[in-house]
């Protein structure tokens, strides 16, 4: 049964016309070139109203076919999101407790994973080492080798303690699921999400099914389009975002989201809340959610990477605007098309020019100058850092000290922002490289190891 959400279906297609929206068809054209990327789906609704729901380019380049709103495009960790859902639906039928240690449906994890709750796996709190890219993706696997697999993992801080994104708190919430429901997880998104709120063509991938309007995935390879790298079946029905879906079926999501539907208002308000670390610091993710702000508004958002896909969705609450990115690139940013986009509908929601600000604490600054310098001459280690991060080890590392390397000696740090996430305060500053300019940015933990350390053009 329907929720009542059709007010926020797509409407026909002359609905996505003016002044505005033809500046949005010349940008994305543009953005697509520049990022060289094959296909991209686009939803807007303001208001309540189905601005625009469109496709540009190929969901298929071999055979030439374009991308319509009924193309399918795999989520990545946008599906983290649905999987949250999921997870709140057991909550609600008392299956499962937010508060439950993760032993009570893995019994033979390790004594360390005691201390993990369901809630620590929800918002990336537990410590667990992200899987990513440690499997082998040729190899299929049953839940009970990816438990197993997960087992061997260290935790890299004391769960609850920091934020670190991890895949796999969302592939072992994806087996909790299956186990309490009794059912594989795609089934209770197929039959109390996707169904009731009307995303009709969203769906758990599928390598065997014939799947009508489904993109194919690309990747480049030295500036040239090659198809997605094949992964085995059963890592494409995992938890951690496994999901085909349409621009259609996510403005529907859309309208299920501001109507708070599906869930109860308690459970939503679980979801659209942010971490809160033992120290009593909060951290701006909930339950599959980025709860961030723009302009001083409330903005929540989410991307996804994975198999030659990109997407990015944002909920601009302030201005009750919503853009969702769809791509069938490795390679694509889709957040610059919904920056970009989200500038068109309302300048004020432009992304802020980095300006410089007073600098209160030049010791840090002199700190972090000589660490640019430090990292050029030899690699960060593990050391640096409050915690192993497998993200940053060792493969950033490496990268961060060539590129220094290349670069040579910086010039003057300029600081054009600090701010605190959780018990880290990050520190963004301008920096040149003979004439380039870059941004440097820096997070320190409490005691003043390294959280981030990322360097990129302006």
């Amino acid at each position: 049964m329907l929720l009542g959400l059709t007010a926020a279906r797509p409407a026909s297609a002359a609905a996505a016309q003016g002044p505005v929206l033809k500046r949005i068809d010349t940008f994305v054209a543009e953005e697509m070139a520049r990022q060289k990327v094959p296909g991209v789906a686009i939803g807007i609704v303001q208001r309540g109203k189905v601005v625009l729901a469109k496709g540009y380019g190929f969901a298929n380049l071999e055979h030439q076919v374009p991308v319509s709103a009924d193309t399918l495009f795999q989520t990545a960790s946008l599906g983290k999101q649905f999987t949250a859902t999921a997870v709140m639906l057991q909550v609600e039928a008392g299956r499962l407790a937010l508060t439950d240690p993760i032993t009570k449906f893995f019994p033979d994890a390790p004594a360390a994973w005691g201390a993990i709750t369901v809630r620590h796996l929800l918002t990336h709190t537990s410590g667990l080492t992200d899987l990513e890219g440690k499997l082998d993706y040729r190899k299929d696997y049953t839940d009970e080798d990816l438990a197993r697999y997960c087992y061997t993992l260290p935790l890299e801080f004391t769960p609850g303690s920091r934020w670190n994104y991890s895949n796999t708190g969302y592939v072992l919430l994806g087996i909790i699921v299956n186990r309490v429901a009794g059912t594989f997880y795609g089934n209770v998104l197929r039959d109390q999400v996707f169904k009731p709120a009307g995303m009709t063509t969203a769906r758990i991938i599928s390598e065997e099914d014939i799947v009508p309007h489904r993109a194919a995935g690309y990747r480049l390879v030295k500036e040239e389009v090659k198809n997605q790298e094949w992964v085995s079946p059963s890592l494409n029905t995992t938890a951690d975002g496994a999901l085909y879906v349409s621009v259609k079926d996510m403005i529907a999501w859309d309208a299920a989201v501001q109507a708070r539907a599906l869930l109860t208002p308690e459970s939503w308000q679980e979801i659209l809340t942010p971490a809160k670390l033992s120290s009593g610091a909060t951290y701006p993710y909930g339950f599959g959610w980025v709860i961030d702000e723009r302009g001083g508004k409330p903005l929540h958002h989410h991307s996804g990477w994975w198999q030659g896909f990109t997407t990015y969705y944002a909920r601009f609450l302030g201005d009750s605007l919503s853009i969702i990115v769809l791509t069938n690139s490795a390679n694509a940013r889709p957040v610059l098309f919904v920056n970009g986009i989200a500038a068109m509908m309302n300048p004020a929601l432009a992304m802020p020019v980095p300006t410089p600000i007073p600098d209160t604490e030049p010791e840090v600054t002199a700190k972090l100058a000589a660490l640019l310098e430090q990292v050029r001459k030899e690699p960060l280690t593990p050391a640096h850092f409050a915690y192993a991060s497998s993200h940053f080890f060792p493969e950033g590392a490496k990268a961060s000290h060539e590129q220094l390397n290349a670069l040579g000696p910086a010039g003057k740090l300029v600081l054009v922002q600090r701010r605190t996430v959780g018990d880290d305060r990050i520190y963004t500053y301008e920096v040149p490289f003979g004439a380039k300019t870059y941004l440097y940015a820096v997070g320190l933990a409490p005691d003043d190891r390294l959280t981030i350390f990322r360097l990129r053009p302006k």
